[in-house]
């Protein structure tokens, strides 16, 4: 399977993606002419470049590299067996395509650091994990001209979905198992593939390690923010690719990629937060100042919302897609996360402040929950959006809506379209569910029936006589019609036949 190839750009002069104005796909001779040969550096220099350049991990976590691969050596020399090396190149997030660009046009560079860690660990293999054929072709390519060595170097190709890239999902993967998260408490550092020791980062950590060991903690100093050197790569609007310095104000990424923060920027993927409009005018692509805003950088995808869509929509889609993406592991993923999606379609569409509060409800029974970290992300994601577009979620529940469209920016694999509320101008649905006065004698089932649809008053009777029903609510409601002991509700369908 293959994806979106994204367009490439650089603020300053390129590190990861230099020469790419020139050719599309570094080979080997190509690579070694802009970067020259990588050195042979031990395990104790290359975790103090690492922690010289303070280099983190890009794959979403942010975790020191140089503490992760002394733990690595540690449990080797523990053990007394070799240690394993692994790329994450899976990138399930639909709004980053950050490592797609670097293993679909500069491979080696990734290549390269993976083994300068591998030859500073004694490790046997370094095994890349991809979900995408192009990708998988570009580096098997790359494996070929470098021919036979030690270590051995393999790609394998992995189900793409949003969990496969976790850590030991990944690993799981590669090492023939199910690409789904272990569950367990056991740190890939101390028992990986194979039961071996095993440093997992993610492609750009691997291409920057690359970066660094040629140049030097000095050198690579020069580019970005004293607490922060170093140059980044961002996905924004799922679609564009840019190398910038840190520090770079964040309305200019977005404006290179012809967009701007619009009502608020989705920063670090389906698990990280919304940054309000406001707030994103005056941030910067740094750690500090996205924390102090309440986000965290991620996996480094920048998604911008336009004033002309409805957030309330957009959330619903993507919480229903990531419902769906659910390991199906522990019951917080696999009822829970359905069971918010389904709060949360129930918001969007009128159902009041009590389902708003059924939101919060199912977000506070997933959370710190899981077997793995999918529930708390996607919550997080949920809660962040209750948060920046309070107003909207408040005219939505209300049944007012926000009258904007759904259109569907925010990306999702394969076209992939969940319930997603068009807001209070839309075309009206084509059924209702229609209570007969005449008949009601107040029981209540009906609400029991249909929870966030069907409001009670005060003295138990529905709150109205017509209330519009979605397609996804439809089963729901003729259950209510078949139970309801007074025969007083009905379906309306547009052409006025009823059920």
């Amino acid at each position: 399977m293959t994806g979106p190839v994204p367009t490439l750009s650089a603020v300053g002069t390129p590190r990861l993606l230099t020469g790419l104005d020139r050719r599309p796909w570094l080979d080997r001779a190509a690579h070694l002419a802009l970067h020259g040969p990588p050195p042979e550096l031990s395990a104790g220099d290359l975790a103090a470049l690492a922690e010289g350049v303070g280099l983190r991990g890009r794959g979403g976590a942010g975790f020191p590299f140089a503490r992760k691969l002394r733990a690595v050596l540690a449990s080797s020399r523990h053990t007394g067996g070799a240690a394993e090396v692994v790329v994450n190149g899976s990138e399930g997030e639909p709004g980053c395509l950050k490592d797609t660009a670097l293993l679909l046009h500069v491979p080696h560079l990734v290549l390269d650091g993976a083994l300068l860690a591998a030859g500073a660990l004694g490790a046997r293999q370094v095994v890349v994990g991809v979900t995408r054929a192009d990708v998988e072709r570009s580096v098997r390519q790359a494996v070929a001209e470098r021919g036979a060595g030690e270590p051995e170097v393999r790609v394998v190709r992995l189900p793409e979905r949003f969990v496969t890239g976790e850590g030991t999902a990944l690993v799981r993967g590669v090492g023939g198992g199910p690409a789904l998260p272990s569950g367990r408490g056991v740190r890939s550092s101390e028992s990986g593939l194979g039961g071996a020791p095993t440093l997992v980062s993610n492609t750009e950590t691997y291409a920057q390690l690359a970066v660094a060991a040629r140049l030097g903690a000095p050198a690579f100093r020069e580019l970005g923010l004293p607490e922060e050197p170093g140059t980044v790569l961002l996905t924004v609007a799922g679609a564009h690719v840019v190398e910038t310095p840190t520090g770079l104000p964040l309305p200019y990424a977005l404006e290179l990629c012809g967009t701007g923060p619009g009502q608020g920027v989705l920063v670090g993927g389906y698990h990280g937060a919304w940054l309000s409009g406001a707030d994103a005018r005056t941030a910067t692509v740094s750690r500090d100042s996205l924390a102090a805003a309440g986000a965290t950088l991620g996996a480094g995808a920048l998604l911008p919302l336009p004033e002309s869509t409805c957030p309330v929509g957009e959330t619903a889609r993507v919480t229903r897609w990531l419902a769906a993406e659910s390991a199906g592991q522990c019951g917080p993923c696999f009822v829970g996360l359905p069971a918010l999606a389904e709060c949360l379609f129930d918001a969007a569409h009128g159902g009041g402040r009590r389902a708003l509060e059924g939101v919060r409800a199912r977000m506070r029974a997933v959370e710190r929950r899981g077997a793995c970290a999918h529930p708390d992300g996607t919550a997080r994601f949920v809660a962040s959006s209750l948060a920046v577009f309070a107003e909207d979620f408040e005219a939505h529940a209300l049944g007012t809506g926000c009258g904007r469209p759904v259109l569907g920016v925010l990306p999702l694999p394969g076209g992939v379209r969940g319930p997603a509320p068009a807001g209070a101008r839309r075309a009206l649905p084509e059924e209702r569910l229609l209570v007969d006065w005449t008949l009601c004698r107040g029981h209540g089932l009906c609400a029991d029936l249909l929870p966030g649809l069907l409001r009670l008053g005060p003295d138990n009777y529905p709150e109205r006589a017509a209330i519009a029903v979605p397609a996804r609510m439809r089963p729901r409601a003729l259950r209510a019609v078949r139970r309801c002991p007074a025969l007083a509700l009905r379906l309306q369908s547009a052409d006025r036949g009823d059920n």
